[in-house]
């Protein structure tokens, strides 16, 4: 489990001033990122405000129909109290679990990212998959379009949230899907990379 919200010990941020200071980090601090701070950033994105039934929980980003087609995976380089390697953000219950341990786990990503370096010096990296199925049901050919808008909607509050921790992030869309796919262990069909946004001290 992560800490949860009432354990949380981080300065309070003004939203305007969050707003107003939004920008895209290409070079970070060598700092780690706190169990707490990642905690925060890891609910900012997909994390749960209420369970209104099964079929709808509300979480602290807006998706069409509530379908929140999206699985959030971090890669964790230098996390406090975090072994590196790939973890997977689980919603509902605030908790990340281990998915996979492979060697040169930093460079293996940069490489996948076509060789930009600076996503090796985070402290992590945000990586989302999309599975559409979760979409597709209800929204046919349309869903391309909300699973789209809907990853624009989970960046944005990394952004917001990273500035309120004194850390940045660069939202990224190009990097080799296959290598990303595989680095995952994710299919490329049914569950796909559609996101990634490194994350460190700035």
């Amino acid at each position: 489990m992560l800490p949860g919200r009432d354990e949380w010990q981080l300065s309070p941020c003004d939203l305007l001033t969050a707003i107003g200071m939004r920008e895209s980090h290409r070079r970070f601090l060598p700092s780690p990122l706190s169990l707490q701070e990642l905690s925060l950033l890891l609910w900012a994105t997909q994390g749960v405000r209420a369970v209104v039934h099964e079929a709808a929980v509300l979480r602290t980003v807006p998706s069409a129909g509530c379908r929140h087609p999206f699985e959030t995976y971090f890669a964790a380089f230098r996390v406090e109290g975090l072994a590196p390697a790939i973890y997977r953000y689980l919603p509902l219950d605030h908790a990340l679990i281990l998915e996979k341990d492979p060697e040169g786990l930093a460079v293996s990503l940069a490489v996948a990212a076509h060789g930009q370096r600076f996503v090796a010096e985070a402290a992590g990296c945000f990586i989302w998959t999309a599975i559409p199925r979760r979409t597709e049901w209800r929204y046919a050919e349309a869903s391309y379009k909300v699973i789209a808008l809907d990853a624009g909607h989970v960046c944005q509050n990394l952004y917001l949230a990273c500035e309120a921790i004194g850390a940045g992030t660069c939202a990224i869309a190009a990097y080799r899907q296959d290598l990303m796919d595989e680095l995952l262990g994710v299919d490329g069909d049914e569950e796909f990379t559609i996101y990634i946004a490194p994350v460190g001290k700035v």
